[in-house]
């Protein structure tokens, strides 16, 4: 990571189409990249994401399953010693499946819409907001039922034996509608999720590049980390009582996990707080901040890494 900074510049303004070297070149160097190219560059990023983090995410599931709550508590070191390094690593599969897919979706949606609602202004907060909203439900639909399957094979004592064979049983026992519980509660909190985090993003890469714009080259990769990291504790944060939900809908039923006659959070909650109180409903938000920080960091900072890829690949061609 400490050469990446000088391969990762904003390529020569003479390289660059006239309308982005006239605009702010920090936010639109590389706005007009190809629908393909957007996907291409999400998928990588939230790939890359979610398999660096993934065992943070493992710890975040248990916790927030509230299986053994008051018994037994979870943690990296504990899963280590329990079920050895592939304990963390259960569920990796069915995230592969849907990460890349989902991402690819989630990033050119948004891209698409920034540049459709922006009416020309690409700083504009509510924009940022409101796209990233519009990526997030279409996106949810396409990662939430590997996210149902990844989240209930990162369970301890999971019945399941890989991807397929809790597909399979899924469907067959519980029907196809349970790999989609979760998706009403999973859009309710991506949405404010995703609006806290598109639009904290852009504001703290702006501040960013006005705090230094002269080295704006030199730092572009750690202001892209550094804003992605800021915008991902603030989101997970906000939104974890909602995350506990979608986590238990997804599970239960399994390894003692409660089941609910239905797949509304108003009956969700509230059986939460009966058994948990108010504190069950910020179970997990440690690890849970622990892996949006650094995970928004790496997925956006891969991101844009892809991005001036593209970039400069279609540069190339031009020229």
């Amino acid at each position: 990571m400490a050469d990446a900074s000088p391969k990762y510049r904003t390529p020569p303004t003479d390289l660059l189409p006239a309308a982005a070297v006239a605009s702010d070149l920090v936010v639109t160097a590389h706005d007009g990249l190809p629908f393909w190219q957007y996907m291409a560059a999400g998928s990588v990023a939230g790939v890359v994401e979610h398999t660096a983090m993934f065992p943070v995410d493992t710890v975040k599931t248990r916790i927030q399953a509230g299986v053994g709550a008051g018994r037994c508590q979870f943690s990296l070191a504990g899963v280590l010693r329990a079920e050895g390094f592939l304990g963390l690593y259960r569920g990796l599969g069915a995230m592969g499946l849907g990460a890349g897919p989902a991402h690819a979706v989630y990033f050119s949606v948004y891209e698409i819409s920034k540049e459709f609602l922006s009416g020309g202004n690409t700083n504009n907060p509510a924009v940022h907001a409101a796209s990233g909203v519009v990526a997030t439900v279409a996106s949810d639909a396409v990662f939430t039922p590997m996210d149902t399957v990844k989240q209930r094979l990162q369970l301890r004592n999971s019945p399941y034996n890989g991807v397929v064979d809790c597909i399979g049983r899924v469907v067959r026992e519980e029907g196809f509608g349970a790999l989609y519980a979760s998706y009403r509660t999973t859009v309710l909190m991506n949405a404010p999720f995703t609006a806290v985090h598109f639009a904290t993003y852009e504001a703290v890469k702006r501040g960013l590049v006005k705090i230094s714009p002269d080295s704006v080259d030199d730092e572009r990769l750690v202001v892209h980390a550094t804003a992605g990291a800021a915008a991902g504790a603030l989101a997970a944060a906000v939104t974890t009582p909602l995350d506990v939900a979608k986590t238990q809908l997804q599970c239960q039923g399994v390894c003692g996990c409660d089941r609910f006659s239905s797949s509304s959070i108003r009956e969700v909650m509230p059986a939460i707080i009966k058994r948990d109180g108010y504190g069950g409903l910020m179970r997990g938000w440690k690890p849970r901040m622990l892996f949006h920080a650094p995970a928004a960091a790496i997925c956006w900072s891969t991101y844009e890494a892809s991005k001036t890829f593209f970039q400069r690949l279609n540069d190339k061609k031009v020229t």
